[in-house]
């Protein structure tokens, strides 16, 4: 039952590894087919891309850039606070979970050029999330946000920058 999985289950059962800006991934699909999207994206890229993503509570992803858009989905544990940061001044939290009468999702999007960053809810244990990409993930098309660029142009979300930021 997944009631009884710990972290380490997930780390080896998995194969994952640390991602750069935090938790733990491993990729399960690459498509083979190709795409030159145009000027966003140095040469080509695969049509598509899918991770496992694992949270823990000492761990979050860090706000961060894709030029792609991104699809987050929920498997197992607990929920996650997921921040997005609009090149319009705006910003948005959402919940990815199973609980639907509380407002989670298990499915969230994040359109390309979009920041975002997300942590376990207070009190959870893991979240193991898939995360699907299109046009597929290369690392030449990921940023890292910095904690005071960020807060200058979304100051409202000044506190959830500064738990999803590590300068």
């Amino acid at each position: 039952m997944s009631e009884n999985i710990t972290i380490d289950d997930l780390i080896t059962k998995l194969g994952l590894q640390p991602h750069p800006e935090g938790g733990y991934y491993t990729e399960t699909f690459r498509a083979f087919e190709t795409c030159n999207p145009g000027n966003r994206y140095l040469g080509v890229r695969s049509t598509g891309t899918a991770i496992y993503y694992l949270l823990t509570p000492d761990t979050f992803s860090g706000m961060h850039i894709l030029t792609s858009n991104e699809i987050f989905h929920h498997y197992l544990g607990d929920a996650v606070e997921q921040l997005q940061l609009f090149d319009d001044g705006t910003h948005k939290q959402v919940e990815i979970g199973k609980d639907l009468l509380a407002g989670q999702k298990p499915q969230v999007v994040v359109p390309k050029n979009v920041w975002q960053g997300a942590r376990l809810k207070p009190g959870g244990k893991y979240a193991l999330l898939g995360c699907t990409v299109a046009p597929g993930f290369d690392f030449a098309d990921f940023s890292m946000g910095k904690r005071a660029a960020l807060t200058a142009k979304w100051p409202a979300a000044a506190d959830m920058i500064a738990a999803l930021t590590r300068d």
